[in-house]
C-alpha cells in the first residue's frame, strides 16, 4: 500500500491512467484532416492561456493542447475550474475560420463546440447530453440535470481558442459543487478517455468543417437546428442576468441567426440576449433548477 504521504506520480490512480499521446496522435493526426498537433502536458494552468500565447507565433490551425491536470482553469466570467488529475478532459484547440467566414458569425463557434461535443460523447459514452445556453454541457443524475463540462472561446491572434472542460469520472465526494456531475455519475458506457476524446474531436471537425464550408452560415450548415435541438434552455423559464446588472426574466423561445437566445417576456416583447448568465427557473419567479 502507497504510504499517504508518498509522492503522486503519473501511475498513482490506476481507476485513472494517464492518456497514451502517440495513440492519440496516430487516431488524430491525418494528411488533409483539421487537427495538425496534439501535445498532452502532465498539468498546467489553462490549456486555453497556453495556446493563445501559442499562438502569437507560428501556430497552424488545429493545434490540440491536452492537460491531465488544470491548476487554473477557467470559464466564463474567469470563474475557476479544477477538478482531480485525470478526472476529466481539459483540452483546447485553436481554429482560424478566416476570411471565408465573417468575423461576426464567429460567435457560433463555442454552441458548435456544444453541439460536438454532445454528438460525440452519444456516440461514444452513450450519454444523452444537453446544452444549457450559451456554453454548459449538461447530463441527468438521480434525475436532475447537472453541469458536467463547460466551453470558452477566446479570440487570439487570427483565430479563435476553444476551450473544453469534462467532468468525466468524477465521484459524488469529489465534485465541486451540488449542482455539478460527471460522465460517470450519469451512467456512462466508457469513461475512457482517449475514446472520448477521440470521438470529441472527430466530432468537432465534421461539425466545423461542415459551418466552415457553408460560410458559417449556422442555417444551411444545420447548426441551429441541431443546437436547438440539444438545448435544455428552451421552452422554459429562464433568468438572464445581463451585463450593466440587468436581468430579464421570461421563456425562452429560439435560438436566432447569431446564436442569440431569444426571450419571451410577460410585457410581450421578445428581446435577444447575446451574453449573460442564464438561470433555468422552476416557474418565472421560481427557484433555480
Amino acid at each position: 500500500m502507497t504510504p499517504p504521504d508518498a509522492p503522486r506520480n503519473r501511475w498513482s490512480d490506476l481507476d485513472r491512467p494517464p492518456l497514451n499521446t502517440a495513440a492519440l496522435r496516430r487516431g488524430l493526426l491525418r494528411p488533409g484532416g483539421l487537427w495538425s498537433s496534439l501535445d498532452v502536458v502532465e498539468a498546467t494552468g489553462s490549456t486555453n492561456s497556453d495556446l493563445a500565447a501559442r499562438a502569437t507565433g507560428a501556430l497552424a490551425e488545429g493545434a490540440v493542447l491536452v492537460a491531465e491536470e488544470q491548476t487554473a482553469g477557467r470559464g466564463r466570467l474567469d470563474r475557476v475550474w479544477t477538478a482531480p488529475p485525470r478526472s476529466g478532459l481539459f483540452f483546447s484547440v485553436y481554429l482560424t475560420p478566416g476570411g471565408g467566414v465573417p468575423a461576426e458569425r464567429w460567435g457560433w463557434l463555442p454552441l458548435l463546440a456544444g453541439v460536438a461535443t454532445a454528438t460525440g460523447l452519444a456516440q461514444s459514452a452513450g450519454v444523452d447530453m444537453a446544452l444549457k445556453w450559451p456554453n454548459d454541457l449538461l447530463v441527468t443524475v438521480h434525475g436532475s440535470e447537472r453541469k458536467t463540462g463547460g466551453i470558452l472561446a477566446e479570440r487570439a491572434a487570427d483565430g479563435v481558442v476553444i476551450g473544453i472542460g469534462l467532468n468525466v469520472s468524477l465521484r459524488a465526494a469529489e465534485l465541486p459543487a451540488p449542482h455539478a456531475g460527471s460522465l460517470a455519475l450519469a451512467g456512462a458506457a466508457s469513461t475512457d478517455r482517449e475514446t472520448l476524446l477521440r470521438a470529441v474531436l472527430r466530432s468537432l471537425e465534421q461539425w466545423y468543417t461542415r459551418w466552415r464550408d457553408a460560410g458559417g452560415d449556422a442555417a444551411e450548415s444545420g447548426l441551429q437546428a441541431a443546437y436547438a435541438a440539444g438545448c435544455a434552455t428552451l421552452d422554459r423559464p429562464v433568468r438572464a442576468e445581463l451585463p450593466g446588472d440587468r436581468s430579464v426574466v421570461g421563456e425562452a423561445v429560439a435560438i436566432d441567426g447569431d446564436g442569440r437566445l431569444v426571450l419571451a417576456t410577460g410585457d410581450g416583447l421578445q428581446e435577444p440576449v447575446s451574453a449573460g448568465d442564464i438561470v433555468h427557473l422552476r416557474g418565472v419567479e421560481g427557484g433555480l433548477t
